[in-house]
Order: C-alpha cells, then structure tokens, then sequence
C-alpha cells in the first residue's frame, strides 16, 4: 500500500517526460552532498551504493541510514534546505529542454526518491516560486519530530514503504501503459534509486556525470537493459525531438546512441 497519494495521470498527452531529480536534473546529488557535508561522509555513502547495486541492501534502507546520520549529527530541517539551496544548481541544458516540452504540450514530471519540500525549496531558488510550482513532483515527503514541530528533528516519509526502495519509481511509470492511448514514455536517471525505473520506459536515458559515474549505467549494462547514455538535458532534448518531431522510433534512437554510424575521414 503506498503511503502517499499517487498524483492523477495525463491521460490525454502523447508524450510523458518523467526524470530522477538527483544528480540528473540537478548539477550535483543534493542527498549525496548533504549526507557528505552533514552525515557520515562520501566513503560510507558510496559503499552502501554499491551494496545496493550487488543487491546486497535495499535502497530504502540505505538512504535512511544516510539521512538518519544527517539528523543525528544535529542539523535541523530548515538548515539542511537551505545548504541545498546554496549548493545545488540546475544541468546547463535543463531549462531549455523544459521550455520545450512545455511549449509541445509535453508533461515533465519529477521522480524523486528524496523529499518534495527539499526539492520545491531547491527549485524554488532557481527558477522562481511562481515557475517552480507548475512542475510536478513525484516524491518521499518528511515528518517533523520534535515535539515543537519545528523540523529540529525529523525523518523521511516513505511513498511505498512496503518496497526496497522507499519510492518504487516503476510505479509512475506503469500506469501509463494501461492507458486505452497509451503514450511515449521517457525516463532520465544516474543513480540506484532509479532501478527499479529502468525496465519501464521507451526510452531510458542513463546519466553519465563528468568523472564518468553512473551507477543507473552500470546497472543496465550489467543486466541489458536498452538505454541511451547522456551527459546533460542537451542530448536528451535532441534524442527526443528526433521522436517528437522527426519521427523516429524509440527503437532507432536507441540504436542510433549506441551503434553512431562511422564516418570516415
């Protein structure tokens, strides 16, 4: 049984646009930074990822035991929000790929495994409160306490806390597909928290960062899965507009990133 309400589907788009906030569309993990800054550290952190990855531990549990040594350490809600805000950025090519899609009728609809005040108060600094409350976002929330209700203390609320993951993300996804006009679905990730994602859509895109991380890359190589392998909302808007409006096929756009066609010289 989910423990949050599962938001209404759009029925009536041809195209849906679902994306992992984390690291994805932001320049940077904000719970990584923030368990790195805050909690127990990055060493610690990138050992239970990979136990996740080896199937070792579930993400749920992983990700409280990560926030959990943010609380205990003493650092109340409101000041993790606002290290957040300070910190995080957008992908240089997000807001343009945003644009777009809201332009061609196109929902664009954050996935998140973190939680939806952090990520409004994020947002909310980047784009303005007025553009950030358009956009749709699909998370764990937090709960408060301290007897004050103040944020003092707090912990993570979990979307479906009967799943490994704290947030099954195939469950924004899965819908779509009993839809009588079912539509093309994308779905952008990097890390573990979009495993259970990545089966789902027509197209997956898997971020790649800088240093060449991805651990959502490794996972579909590991199992393969089809997927496209990006570096920023740039790529991901030209792979869709080939479908959107060159018609191609989410098949051939598959193909194409991963066997490009030689030129010679």
């Amino acid at each position: 049984m989910s423990g949050l309400p599962q938001p209404e589907l759009h029925k009536d788009a041809k195209y849906v646009f679902l994306s992992d906030w984390d690291g994805t569309i932001t320049d940077k993990d904000s719970n990584d930074f923030l368990t790195d800054t805050y909690g127990f550290g990055a060493a610690q952190r990138k050992a239970h990822n990979q136990k996740v990855l080896k199937g070792d531990l579930h993400f749920r549990d992983s990700f409280r035991e990560m926030l959990l040594s943010v609380s205990d350490n003493g650092h109340d809600f409101e000041s993790c929000k606002e290290l957040l805000r300070q910190n995080i950025g957008l992908d240089p090519g997000f807001e343009t790929f945003y644009s777009w899609c809201k332009e061609n009728g196109i929902p664009v609809i954050i996935v998140s495994s973190g939680m939806a005040p952090i990520i409004r108060a994020v947002l909310e600094k980047l784009v303005g409160e007025a553009e950030a409350a358009k956009i749709e976002i699909i998370a764990n929330d937090v709960k408060y306490t301290d007897a004050e209700g103040t944020g003092k203390t707090w912990e993570i609320v979990w979307r479906h806390p009967e799943s490994g993951f704290g947030h099954d993300k195939s469950q924004s996804i899965i819908p779509y597909r009993s839809l009588e006009n079912k539509p093309t679905l994308f779905f952008a990730g990097d890390g573990v928290s979009d495993l259970s994602a990545a089966r789902h859509a027509d197209v997956l895109f898997t971020k790649v960062a800088e240093d060449g991380a991805s651990d959502l890359l490794k996972f579909c190589v590991r199992e393969n899965i089809p997927h496209v392998a990006v570096a920023n909302f740039s790529q991901i808007l030209e792979d869709v507009q080939k479908v959107v409006v060159g018609g191609e096929t989410t098949a051939q756009v598959i193909a194409e990133a991963n066997h490009p066609t030689s030129t010679s010289a």
